[in-house]
């Protein structure tokens, strides 16, 4: 039972009795006592209770935003104005004058809960393009153990509904151009005079647009591009990290992690700046490729490692999944918003634990990781891809 219906019946058996805290969560939002603002939140009482199915719909209603503040306000997260689309009733001026709750559009809450039996099968393989730190497989004692898959269970699922799929790995922190460059060697190595279709989480769809636009390999094509929790505006954490760092020490840090073996090109161009400043402005989309794209937003409990990347992400750009905001994931056809799972959940890194505690409680998580993929292929295929 996912949280929309679960505030759903709590608030149709105790109405009477919440109304007193509902007005207290009003002044979250300007209310006061006896104002007009109180007003509103009993109204919106009411209609979480209404049998429009529309409700579950957080595009276009308050309900989303509401459960989330409601279930999670003792974290005391930076506070979102609460917003009710006019059309369903209600009362004028209540729209919210932040712009950055209109970004989430589709919501989708447990669409991706679980796996079905038949998935439609895109005609052309999918490539899996993986975002920073990341990797195809890393074995850390080399053959003597299982490696470790950045895809883990997607393969697998993708091997089982016969779709097929290519895998790449890039450098883990290299910069998009590097990054970029590599991504097409892997595709010509794998899928030389195909078609393909891109599938890219967090940086790897920005190293996919400017393979793209930049590279414009000729070995194969690209027909489409779809991004997860990609940053395409930047990330507000990444600008605080560089901040907190300071220019004077920036280059030291980069020279230690360097000495180490590792690239630093990545981290300065995950930032607003560079991505809405310079690489938008200078890597168009490419004419005959399709581009698709799916964000996320999620309420990080109190001991999560995504805490303050949400609360900095939230105070400036709005929901956000701990790592990339939802109206940074946005590009091309935003084909919805993932509520509940955070960036790592996205590729089933953090979730799987969470998975075993709730079967053994008897309940199941609204997200899984593999149905979405899955999902994903299914959407690819139904667009003749």
């Amino acid at each position: 039972m996912g949280i929309v219906t679960e505030m759903n019946l709590l608030l149709r058996a105790k109405i009477p009795q919440q109304i007193a805290k509902l007005q207290q969560l009003g002044s979250l939002c300007g209310a006061t006592p006896t104002g007009r603002g109180c007003e509103q939140v009993k109204w919106a009482a009411a209609e979480i209770v209404s049998k429009d199915p529309q409700m579950h719909d957080l595009g276009g209603s308050l309900l989303g935003e509401f459960s989330t503040i409601w279930g999670r306000r003792e974290t005391q997260e930076s506070v979102r104005v609460l917003r009710v689309d006019k059309a369903k009733g209600g009362p004028k001026g209540f729209a919210s004058g932040d712009p950055r709750t209109r970004q989430l559009g589709r919501t989708l809450s447990d669409e991706f809960a679980v796996i079905r039996k038949k998935y439609r099968t895109p005609t052309n393989p999918i490539v899996l393009c993986h975002g920073l730190l990341g990797f195809d497989e890393l074995k850390l004692a080399g053959n003597c153990l299982p490696g470790i898959h950045y895809w883990k269970g997607v393969t697998e699922a993708f091997n089982a509904h016969n779709i097929g799929f290519i895998l790449t790995s890039v450098p883990a922190s290299g910069s998009v151009e590097v990054r970029a460059k590599a991504l097409a060697e892997c595709i010509q190595l794998n899928a030389k005079g195909r078609n393909v279709n891109l599938i890219g989480h967090s940086m790897g769809g920005i190293d996919a647009r400017y393979m793209i636009s930049k590279l414009k390999p000729l070995d194969f094509k690209v027909l489409s591009l779809t991004t997860v929790a990609t940053p395409h505006r930047g990330s507000a954490f990444a600008d605080y990290c560089l901040e907190s760092i300071g220019e004077r020490w920036i280059p030291r840090v980069y020279k230690a992690l360097e000495t180490i073996g590792m690239q630093t090109g990545a981290f300065s161009q995950l930032t607003a700046e560079y991505m809405i400043n310079v690489f938008n402005k200078n890597v168009p989309d490419g004419e005959s490729v399709r581009y698709f794209s799916y964000g996320a937003m999620t309420q990080p409990s109190l001991f999560s490692m995504l805490r303050t990347p949400h609360r900095i992400i939230s105070e400036n750009e709005g929901p956000n999944d701990g790592l990339v905001s939802v109206s940074s994931a946005r590009w091309g056809v935003y084909r919805g918003t993932l509520v509940g799972p955070s960036h790592l959940d996205l590729i089933d890194w953090t979730n799987r634990l969470r998975w075993v505690v709730l079967g053994a409680a008897g309940r199941r998580d609204q997200f899984n990781a593999v149905a979405f993929y899955l999902g994903v292929a299914d959407m690819l295929a139904g667009e003749g891809l």
